[in-house]
């Protein structure tokens, strides 16, 4: 059989030779599938500032859907989408302009903190017999700014993808 090559941005495998990668990695699917990768780290003022140049997407905004998905050239974000982010890009350069001028952060800020989250991590181990799963990765509320993404290319979880049998070394 050979070896395979796997892409993690498209999910999938195939032999890995240099004519099959070469194909792979210059196909439209593959470079689609990085981009939206990418595009879920990138800048909440760079998004904004793209979202904003862009007019609305009339499919989106009858039906809630639109066949192009994260592909689609227009905007999929409502007034209330732009305004939180907006709120979000202020915040951030609040915070910036803050550390940049020397402030410090308030005394104690960090320990109250730390003392909370200790209480609620000791609340929740009392409060279940059972041993508790971690939670999974969960973007915050309205992110990413798109439409949910297909499984093959959403972030992996936090103990990495579970590797099937048949691909384990052995």
């Amino acid at each position: 059989m050979g070896k395979r090559y796997f892409c993690d941005y498209c999910d999938r495998s195939f032999q890995d030779n240099l004519h099959n990668r070469k194909k792979h990695l210059n196909g439209v699917q593959h470079l689609r599938a990085k981009r939206v990768w990418y595009d879920l780290f990138r800048d909440a003022a760079a998004i904004l500032q793209e979202e904003q140049t862009k007019k609305p997407c009339r499919k989106f905004l009858q039906t809630g859907q639109c066949d192009f998905g994260s592909n689609c050239r227009f905007s999929h974000m409502t007034e209330q989408d732009l305004e939180k982010l907006s709120a979000q890009v202020q915040g951030e350069r609040r915070s910036k302009e803050l550390q940049q001028e020397g402030a410090d952060v308030p005394p104690g800020a960090i320990e109250d903190w730390l003392e909370k989250r200790a209480k609620r991590l000791s609340a929740a181990q009392s409060n279940s017999a059972l041993p508790e799963k971690p939670a999974p990765f969960q973007y915050p509320p309205g992110w990413p700014p798109v439409q949910d993404l297909p499984p093959s290319l959403q972030a992996p979880p936090p103990g990495g993808w579970p590797v099937p049998p048949n691909l384990q070394w052995g």
